[in-house]
């Protein structure tokens, strides 16, 4: 007569760890990002009672849609675990090249496709020296950056105004939702970026092969899959929503001027490890980085509310990014 023993499992089942492992690993990251921006926009409101929360709301959307669109384009470069420093200069040399085309007596389509034409150009470049030179990102970039500043300088070194119709009245005319609630016409260019951005990153072949990338190369390219057209590919969108930004933020402005977007490629880089994008690659989501543009938009307005200087926006903006690089580590480990 045999005997049988049953062993019972009084812990956790494998689905539950299994969820368990994924949010420590690819959402905590974001989703201390939403609490640290429910907290901080909970106690704007509260602190200063504003008439409207969900006009405050609104506003970090339409002070900071050129950012949003910037930091997606950051997001798709450090998922394959690239850096791209020259996306703040190109935003500033598209501000330059639109309002002098058009002073120049160019038609809007024209001066627009110049401006669109630019920033992939320059990010085309920047990704096959990378790939094909086997040259560290940081350099390449570093040296885009200095082209694309001195190019600003050569064309223009003074404040350029933009008088075009249309885009004075993209710029300037409100966008009205319910009961006197508004955003911009910028907003709404932000939006449909966002979502575009999101669908080709989780539903779409190359979006795929651009986490398989950040994640391990070697397997990618042992899976057949096109690592060196993906890593490419990444700069040059980089780059067109490097010159989308700069055209969302000269039409915010209604200038171009060759200071703009001084120190914004680390505003965006920023904004998007804030949101959860791991700088090694392979980890991060487009919504995680729109929640890092807007944790940092909501520091700047308790800056601005609080009349404190300036500075104060970068020292917290450099504690909390040293906060979540250290939450990424910690997500990351592997427990023992």
């Amino acid at each position: 007569m045999s005997t049988t023993s049953t062993r019972v499992e009084t812990g956790p089942g494998p689905v539950a760890r299994q969820l368990a492992r994924r949010i420590r690993g690819r959402y905590l990251s974001p989703l201390v990002s939403l609490a640290l921006f429910v907290v901080l926009f909970g106690a704007l409101v509260s602190r200063y009672d504003f008439a409207s929360p969900t006009q405050v709301f609104l506003n970090l959307l339409v002070d900071n849609a050129y950012l949003v669109v910037l930091a997606v384009g950051m997001t798709f470069v450090i998922l394959t675990g690239g850096i791209d420093l020259s996306v703040g200069s190109v935003v500033a040399l598209s501000t330059v090249i639109v309002a002098t085309t058009l002073r120049a007596g160019w038609p809007l389509p024209l001066a627009v496709a110049a401006v669109l034409l630019v920033g992939p150009l320059l990010g085309l470049v920047m990704g096959l020296i990378i790939e094909y030179f086997d040259v560290q990102p940081f350099i390449v970039t570093l040296a885009g950056m200095f082209l694309a500043r001195g190019l600003c300088y050569v064309i223009s070194v003074d404040t350029l105004p933009i008088k075009d119709p249309v885009l004075r009245a993209i710029g300037l005319n409100y966008v009205y939702l319910y009961e006197g609630e508004f955003i911009r016409w910028t907003v709404l260019i932000a939006a449909v970026v966002v979502a575009v951005a999101a669908y080709v990153l989780h539903q779409t072949r190359f979006g795929r092969t651009v986490y398989a990338v950040g994640g391990n190369r070697q397997s990618t390219q042992l899976m057949g899959l096109d690592a060196s057209r993906v890593r490419v590919s990444v700069y040059a969108i980089s780059g067109l929503c490097a010159s989308l930004a700069g055209l969302l933020l000269a039409v915010q402005k209604l200038s171009g001027y060759s200071l703009n977007g001084v120190g914004l490629e680390l505003d965006a880089i920023a904004a998007a490890v804030v949101g959860g994008v791991l700088l090694s690659g392979g980890v991060g989501f487009v919504l995680g980085s729109v929640i890092g543009v807007l944790v940092l938009g909501t520091i700047q307005t308790f800056v601005t509310a609080e009349n404190l200087d300036s500075y104060w926006t970068r020292i917290m903006t450099g504690v909390l990014l040293l906060v979540f690089v250290l939450v990424q580590r910690l997500a990351m480990r592997k427990p023992r």
